[in-house]
């Protein structure tokens, strides 16, 4: 079982290592972006304690079967639960409401024969490159030669002056690349516009072309720019004046006749060549009839508001033509392919490169590359903005794409997450040193693949709310899911930017019926939308109480789970009660990457709570405890657990583990004579009251000091802990 056999710190340090680079050990999550992905160590972990055999950190790197198990999903999101299961050989079921989930895990799942898919994605760039490629090229400045192919073209929003009505650029600073992975700094001249190399960031010097000193701050912040010729100070954005306007000012390229005898980058200002080829896109956008560039408006809402702020009212407005032009003709060579699961695929393949083919791309002057539309979960509008080459870079000589964010990218991560599919592994470290470990025997799939392959595993997906689905009583053996975490992310309305588009080359698709995947059921908080936590309670105790009845009496309902507000915990006990469960137990795994830039800085939690919860079973006594200090000496324990696997708890992480377990104990004190008939708002309420009653974080935190704790680095009750642990009547209290 789970509460006996789940290994915390094992699993957090694994958990924690795939999310810094989560395509090298999961490369299946490149089939389409998807938001907040847990790890998939952490479900392979959970599976295999309550299923598996042997102990967790040795049954991890072999082979398992699991045929035979039935697993279901009820908020599928991007799939890792359901891969998990499915490679381990279980049947699964899974729903979401959001047709992209669908459509996503449907393409993660399905067989799909590779070397077609491989061949029918290559014709496509090699079309592409015939037909448009000159667009994506440009004159070397040290070879003279025209043919070095642009990496990113960089754009900066301008406006007019209120005043003298000339245009201003809106630039909030003028340092193009850092000397991070470039020789030296690179900075734009604020008087001509050409590029200047300077080996000291914070004095520049002056522009190499016109001599006027070279800054690093821009005249754009805080929404406001004065104009350099008239010193009038502009305010910016204008819904009004309709969607920002852009100015090309500078390209970085790749030129491979160079690239042995040059240090770093390229670099160029725009010539008349570049700027030429500019016009002759445009001029062919203006007489291409479209068919499948999406005319669907904006909607508003939490995250699409800030576009409206911004003058975007229409999808299609976040292209420049030069991407409309390139994104149409693949979309008419994708409809022209006659196979239907390879027309599928590389219908993704054009989804997810949407989000490195807009005008919301931004330039990262330390990495040198572009960011995705959705690096951040939301809509972010800088003023400097980067568009990537459409076809993709290949150097043969190095088998490998320069850049990011064209064709041959996404067709290269596909290929490797369908290659995994069929030969899944895992990362060991040992020594110092990352070894890659076959799990011979395993694979990800619907039906056989291949000639090696003999059998056939079912899987059901499906796009509705799971508080609808229809499932025979007493079927399934464990629900495993990442839920929604209330407000945190709004699914719908990110990626309704996808959809509108798939949804014109997937014409008839189930699930792809309507204009939006917004739905009024969808579980997370949104203020436009009316959404608050009490549709959030209510929406997810009516899926847990449709999944209790499907689950075999005493079998699994686990989750992942975190917030920074701790009143979006409520919810999750109400929805637990509700379905007449109990919290079996609240564990501790790290679930973001600390970098992220979502994150990054804001003082928020990577470890999520992992709730198990079962209709019968057994809980340690010592986990039941009546006092602040008992449960501060429990969130020690986990914490203790989390370092064991080189995780280094912040604030924000122990606040989270302690939620965890304040939700736990509320459970158990609740359940009985609970009444879930009674209005939201009580039921709310009632949780509300025994946590107040009972302390919270204040409370706890000031007894979490362990660094003198001469235990600490112990192993604990919930680490490499065998069997009989808790075999004694007195160690458990039964429910």
């Amino acid at each position: 079982m789970i509460e006996k056999a789940f290994d915390i710190s094992f699993i957090a340090n694994l958990a924690l290592r795939e999310k810094q680079i989560q395509q090298n050990y999961r490369p299946i999550i490149a089939v389409h972006k998807w938001f907040a992905r847990r790890p998939g160590t952490l479900f392979r972990g959970l599976l295999l304690s309550e299923f598996g055999a042997k102990f967790l950190s040795e049954a991890f790197y072999q082979s398992n079967c699991l045929r035979g198990i039935r697993v279901a999903d009820p908020f599928m999101g991007g799939g890792t639960p359901l891969i998990e299961a499915n490679r381990l050989g279980c049947d699964v079921i899974g729903f979401d409401i959001n047709p992209m989930s669908y459509w996503i895990v449907k393409q993660e799942i399905e067989h799909l024969d590779l070397e077609e898919y491989v061949k029918s994605a290559y014709s496509l760039r090699k079309q592409l490159e015939v037909d448009i490629g000159q667009l994506y090229r440009t004159r070397c400045i040290l070879c003279d030669k025209d043919g070095a192919h642009v990496k990113y073209f960089l754009w900066v929003k301008v406006i007019q002056c209120r005043k003298c009505h000339k245009e201003i650029d809106l630039f909030p600073g003028y340092l193009l690349a850092a000397d991070a992975r470039h020789p030296k700094n690179v900075f734009i001249c604020p008087a001509c516009g050409k590029i200047t190399e300077s080996e000291n960031r914070r004095k520049p010097g002056s522009c190499g072309n016109c001599k006027a000193d070279l800054k690093v701050e821009g005249p754009a912040k805080r929404n406001h720019c004065e104009c350099h010729h008239c010193k009038t100070i502009n305010r910016f954005p204008d819904k009004d004046s309709g969607p920002p306007q852009h100015r090309i000012f500078a390209l970085e390229y790749y030129c491979s006749a160079c690239k042995g005898t040059h240090k770093g980058r390229f670099f160029k200002t725009p010539d008349s060549q570049d700027l030429e080829r500019l016009d002759r896109a445009e001029a062919r956008w203006a007489k291409t009839r479209s068919k499948f560039i999406p005319d669907d408006e904006i909607p508003p809402g939490d995250e699409t508001n800030r576009l409206h702020r911004w003058g975007y009212t229409h999808y299609h407005q976040m292209f420049n033509e030069r991407q409309l032009l390139g994104l149409e003709l693949s979309a008419r060579m994708i409809d022209r392919t006659s196979a239907e699961r390879i027309r599928n695929a590389l219908a993704t393949n054009l989804s997810d490169l949407l989000r490195y083919q807009n005008m919301l791309c931004r330039y990262d002057t330390m990495a040198l590359k572009s960011l995705d539309i959705f690096s951040v979960h939301g809509f972010p509008i800088g003023l400097v903005q980067c568009e990537s080459n459409l076809i993709g870079i290949m150097e043969s000589s190095m088998n490998a794409c320069i850049g990011s964010g064209g064709w041959a990218n996404i067709i290269e991560k596909f290929r490797k997450a369908k290659l995994y599919c069929d030969s899944p592994f895992e990362v060991l470290h040992r020594d110092g040193r990352k070894q890659i470990i076959p799990i011979k025997g395993e694979w990800i799939g619907d039906h056989p693949n291949g000639k090696h392959r003999d059998e056939k595993r079912c899987v059901e997906l499906y796009c509705q709310d799971a508080a609808t689905a229809s499932l025979a009583p007493a079927s399934l053996d464990a629900v495993l899911t990442d839920p929604p975490y209330f407000g945190n992310v709004q699914y719908a309305e990110l990626m309704d930017f996808c959809y509108v588009w798939l949804r014109r080359l997937v014409n008839g698709a189930n699930g792809f019926e309507n204009r939006s995947t917004r739905k009024a059921e969808e579980l997370t908080g949104n203020e436009d939308m009316g959404r608050g936590l009490d549709h959030f309670a209510e929406g997810l105790s009516s899926v847990f109480q449709r999944m209790v009845v499907a689950l075999k009496p005493g079998a699994p309902l686990a989750f992942t789970y975190h917030h920074n507000d701790f009143a979006a915990y409520v919810p999750i006990a109400v929805a637990i009660l509700d379905a007449g469960l109990t919290c079996s137990a609240s564990m501790p795994c790290p679930a973001e990457m600390g970098a992220s830039i979502h994150i990054n800085g804001t003082g928020s939690s990577i470890i999520d709570t992992v709730f198990v919860c079962r209709s019968t079973g057994v809980i340690p006594r010592k986990w039941m405890t009546d006092s602040i200090q008992g449960l501060a000496d429990l969130v020690k324990e986990d914490l203790s657990s989390l370092e064991a696997g080189n995780v280094k708890p912040t604030s924000g992480d122990k606040r989270c583990i302690v939620y965890g377990h304040l939700i736990r104990l509320a459970i158990w004190h609740l359940r009985k004579g609970w009444d879930r008939q009674a209005d939201i708002k009580k039921r709310i309420a009632k949780v509300t009251k025994w946590l107040v009653v009972f302390g919270g974080w204040k409370d706890i935190e000031p007894l979490l000091d362990h660094s003198n704790d001469p235990f600490t680095n112990d192993p604990l009750f919930s680490v490499n802990e065998k069997p009989g642990r808790y075999g004694a009547v007195d160690d458990e209290i039964l429910f």
